[in-house]
């Protein structure tokens, strides 16, 4: 009797992937920042849905999605879901827009933290004090910035819990990650259209109106919101939880480095306490769950 024990090459060339297109992210999203965050939002949703369709099409999946439109306390889950998954994604498109990348990428840094806390929560987890103490640290590191800005830091906070409640409730949804998704963006599709509409009659529309390349990159903003999730969820079926614990900071670190090197955001002496302070918490998050996981597997 054989046991995945491993990582297979092709998951990690998915989740790879998606980490690093992710990390691209603040560049393709900055190009649109002349367009208000709703209305890209919008345009994500909506050409996000012919790309996951097609997949599910070509895989054969079709059925569970239907199984799940027709099941109400499916398709309440998938609305919260799908409320969920809006709200970080338009905190995130405004932090990219207004110059608060260094924002998005501290709320990612500090989401595997916060999922730890949901955890032991709602779901009854018990942590190690290694994971206790990087909880701490991550408090800290908020403390930090609240008392230097005179302000909570929502921008981070805002998408650390959108996400983090995203996937805890994601967990809930008995459905594949791919049919998930297109549940998702087709719950989401008619307020999309209502608003694009909306804006059109208004004359507030940024497309099919604008230069060509606004009206191509709001065309590829399904391709840069589906195709990353796709590459993730196919990935991590074939990795071990403790691999995709560390590969999991590879977008956060790329917003982080696109941030300072390429948008020129101020560091700050706030931030240069703040992000080490995350930074060591993640290693010691990292190595005490890696040491469960090798514990848990080991004859």
């Amino acid at each position: 009797m054989t046991q995945q024990s491993g990582d297979t090459p092709k998951g990690l060339g998915f989740a790879l992937g998606a980490y690093f297109l992710w990390g691209l992210l603040p560049i393709y999203m900055k190009m649109l920042s002349h367009i208000g965050p709703a209305e890209v939002v919008a345009h994500r949703i909506i050409w996000s849905v012919p790309i996951a369709g097609i997949l599910l099409i070509i895989l054969g999946r079709t059925k569970d999605l239907r199984v799940a439109i027709s099941n109400p306390s499916m398709l309440i889950m998938g609305c919260f879901t799908a409320g969920l998954i809006t709200i970080n994604w338009g905190i995130y498109i405004w932090a990219i827009a207004s110059g608060r990348t260094l924002d998005a990428a501290l709320g990612y840094y500090i989401n595997p933290l916060f999922s730890l806390a949901l955890g032991v929560i709602f779901l009854r987890e018990r942590p190690s004090p290694a994971q206790l103490i990087a909880i701490g640290l991550a408090v800290c590191a908020v403390a930090v910035l609240t008392i230097s800005m005179g302000k909570v830091p929502w921008v981070s906070l805002g998408l650390t819990v959108s996400w983090g409640l995203y996937a805890l409730c994601k967990k809930q949804l008995p459905i594949g990650p791919n049919q998930g998704f297109l549940l998702e963006v087709l719950i989401l599709l008619v307020p999309a259209l209502c608003y694009i509409t909306y804006l059109g009659l208004t004359g507030q529309s940024s497309f099919l109106v604008g230069d060509m390349r606004t009206n191509w990159l709001l065309l590829g903003c399904g391709i840069v919101t589906a195709i990353p999730l796709i590459l993730y969820a196919n990935g991590a079926k074939e990795l071990q939880l403790s691999t995709i614990a560390v590969l999991q900071y590879i977008a956060p670190t790329m917003i982080f480095l696109v941030a300072v090197f390429v948008f020129g955001e101020e560091f700050g002496n706030a931030r240069i306490i703040a992000f080490p302070i995350i930074w060591l918490a993640l290693i010691i998050y990292s190595t005490s769950m890696v040491r469960q996981m090798r514990a848990a597997t080991s004859p």
